[in-house]
């Protein structure tokens, strides 16, 4: 599904225009970029929740010459399914 289809059916499902669910998608897209941003967590219940994690530094191999690099610590946007979309699947 592609942005575009999710605005339809949101449209669809509150009785809205696209306009405005476009709108509610992007300020919802927003606000959870902005708490993940800051390192919070965001809980939908029933549906899951979307965290941040800590990766460690660490060694890796350069496929092409098989060098010895280091891969810097990062952090990234990860995701845990609820119950409610567990048992919907």
């Amino acid at each position: 599904m592609k942005k575009s289809e999710l605005i339809d059916a949101i449209a669809a499902s509150a009785d809205i225009s696209k306009a405005a669910a476009g709108k509610a998608l992007d300020g919802a897209i927003d606000a959870l970029t902005a708490a993940l941003s800051k390192g919070e967590s965001v809980t939908l219940v029933g549906f899951g929740t979307f965290y941040v994690g800590e990766r460690a530094e660490r060694n890796g191999r350069n496929p092409k010459t098989g060098e010895m690099i280091k891969i810097p610590a990062a952090r990234s946007p990860k995701f845990r399914a609820g119950k409610g979309l567990k048992d919907a699947l």
